[in-house]
């Protein structure tokens, strides 16, 4: 797989693929940012708020294909669905800056996005990291936010968690095929997640891998698992409460793996207790971070987003 060919539309690059647009634009520092760009062309979408969806630390756009193509080809609301790969991350550049890994940056990136490609106000979908960012935008540009589900993230990110990920980052395999990537997850992450079958399984491998060199290779710059590197069991991690409050004056869904290392039951309950209005959905089966795309959290989602313009 190659980065894909683009043409020019104004200041941003652009191409069109089979069910969505292919964006690339610059971040405030001039690096080029790639996203997908679902249902832009549907003129039937322009009747409702975009949704904009923000991957894990090392994930990329291709986490939310599924979720975005189902929700921007809706038959009674379909929706523009945007879905970001951050700096080092997918077809978005490699920073050659590594200290600007950080969430302050990425949260600029994102702002930067949303001007780009017109979206002054959105539905916003955090996975993981992505949630974090959101923390910050409650914060630094709430007009942005129209309404936020944050999928295995909260203001408390337990520590084990975090070396959980490290482990498996760092110890990323020389895989030759889809096969090989699909058995790896599978060794990795199958006690945690029961409920995926092989075609999800297949959708995750294809989200996190990409052929490189006639090698199947994660999507991700390595330097951005540095800063885990000198964690250990006793690191504080700091909260986000304070930005959690920024929160309190829009819809928000919390979504959490049974299964999570990430997010606890405690912290969902006291996140309920400061936003009584939460939705808190619990994805059966599933670890961190949950699938958004099957049937029962699809279903939740649409839910959610079609109470809101």
């Amino acid at each position: 797989m190659v980065p894909p060919a683009f043409s020019e539309r104004g200041d941003i690059v652009a191409s069109t693929k089979t069910n969505f647009q292919e964006q690339r634009f610059s971040a405030s520092d001039g690096l080029q940012l790639y996203a997908r760009d679902y249902g832009h062309g549907d003129p039937r979408t322009a009747a409702s708020l975009p949704v904009v969806c923000l991957p894990g630390l090392s994930r990329n756009s291709r986490d939310f294909h599924l979720l975005a193509t189902r929700l921007s080809t809706h038959p009674e609301k379909p929706r523009r669905v945007v879905a970001l790969d951050y700096r080092g991350r997918g077809f978005s550049d490699w920073d050659s800056d590594k200290s600007r890994y950080q969430l302050p940056v990425e949260a600029g990136d994102v702002v930067s996005t949303c001007a780009a490609l017109d979206i002054p106000r959105a539905i916003f979908i955090g996975t993981s990291r992505g949630g974090l960012i959101l923390h910050l935008l409650a914060a630094m540009r709430p007009d942005l936010l129209a309404a936020v589900v944050l999928n295995d993230i909260g203001p408390v990110i337990e520590i084990e968690g975090l070396l959980q990920i490290r482990k498996y980052l760092e110890a990323q395999p020389k895989l030759r095929s889809w096969e090989e990537a699909v058995e790896s997850l599978k060794r990795v992450h199958g006690a945690a997640f029961p409920a995926l079958d092989d075609t999800d399984w297949r959708d995750m491998a294809e989200a996190i891998f990409r052929q490189k060199d006639g090698m199947i290779a994660a999507d991700f710059d390595p330097a951005l698992i540095e800063p885990l590197k000198s964690m250990d069991a006793n690191t504080p991690v700091p909260d986000l409460w304070a930005q959690f409050q920024g929160f309190q004056a829009i819809p928000l869904m919390t979504i959490r793996g049974e299964n999570s290392s990430i997010l606890s039951q405690a912290t969902v309950l006291e996140m309920g207790r400061r936003h009584p209005d939460m939705q808190s959905v619990t994805a059966k089966g599933q670890g961190h971070a949950p699938l958004l795309h099957r049937t029962d959290l699809l279903s939740e989602i649409t839910m959610f987003i079609d109470r809101i313009a």
